[in-house]
């Protein structure tokens, strides 16, 4: 883990570069199935044998299964892990094998059309839930560039499903170490009537403008800059949770489409009922599928 004070979490893999072309060629080999096999041994070592991967786990179970022992602990974090491991070889297997391996199902995926063909650009509002890949199909569908706000750690040898395609990079990346954060990107992309995929639950550090809600009963500092930017531009945010819902199948729900006013942009408090909005619809994900929140840092501490 990252313990700079500015950057209390680290987006780098814990697996060595010959774990993932193993999985990679399991993949290519027989798809799904034996990749999700060799999961179990490989989640059951990092648990007992790497302890910071599982004290990772602890302020999140902790608050969403504060009744459970220690036992019961070590169980909801093996299931958490499994979960998040199975996300990273689904994302492989779009990447490896194409989009066409999973069976991906957005009822609501013509109200998120209609709103990008508006032509006021579109935040699309994501979350460390489930796998985005899954609805990355969909995005292609849009008709519109999309540009996803990323920070790729250098010396990280994760790879994104695209990297894994062998053709061009579909997306544009934003960096939100640059300049503002990227917000001037952002701002033309959207004024051009792009589209914007933001994380809604992580703040990139100390200095990004935040508003604190609580979620699962404790205060957290969400980040407020997709939504002072949704804001100031017009542009509508649609909040997407891509949930597995079987062992090759995912469904992508469309908790809400907001709309905000200019007039709440300033002060930042007014921005509070629209973030509120989004952070109960997180906490609904956390009761309803409480091993596809994927968060492996303290986002209830007050100085992370």
């Amino acid at each position: 883990m990252n313990l700079q004070t500015d950057k209390p979490w680290s987006s780098r893999s814990v697996g060595a570069p010959w774990q993932h072309r193993f999985f990679y060629h399991l993949i290519r080999r027989g798809g799904r199935r034996p990749a999700y096999l060799f999961l179990y041994p490989v989640v059951l070592y990092y648990l007992c044998c790497r302890p910071e991967l599982r004290r990772r786990t602890g302020p999140y179970l902790k608050r969403r299964f504060p009744a459970h022992g220690r036992l019961a602990g070590c169980r909801d974090a093996f299931r958490l892990l499994l979960s998040f491991s199975r996300s990273l070889v689904d994302r492989a297997l779009v990447g490896l094998l194409g989009p066409q391996s999973l069976n991906t199902e957005f009822p609501r995926h013509d109200e998120l059309k209609t709103a990008a063909a508006a032509g006021r650009g579109l935040i699309i509002l994501t979350s460390h839930v489930g796998c985005w890949q899954a609805a990355m199909v969909y995005l292609s569908l849009l008709r519109r560039p999309v540009h996803l706000l990323v920070e790729q750690e250098a010396g990280n040898i994760d790879r994104h499903y695209f990297e894994l395609t062998g053709r061009e990079n579909p997306f544009r990346f934003i960096n939100p170490a640059g300049f503002l954060g990227g917000a001037l990107e952002m701002t033309c992309a959207l004024k051009n009537g792009e589209i914007v995929c933001v994380m809604g639950d992580r703040r990139q550090g100390n200095r990004e403008k935040h508003l604190t809600l609580d979620f699962l009963s404790a205060p957290v500092k969400f980040p407020a800059a997709a939504w002072k930017l949704a804001a100031v531009t017009g542009a509508p945010v649609a909040i997407l949770f891509p949930l597995k819902n079987g062992p090759d199948r995912y469904r992508i729900e469309l908790a809400d489409i907001m709309q905000l006013n200019p007039d709440q942009a300033r002060p930042l408090n007014r921005l509070r009922p629209a973030m509120a909005g989004y952070v109960k619809a997180l906490e609904n994900i956390s009761q309803k599928e409480p091993y596809q929140f994927f968060n492996f840092y303290d986002m209830w501490e007050t100085d992370a």
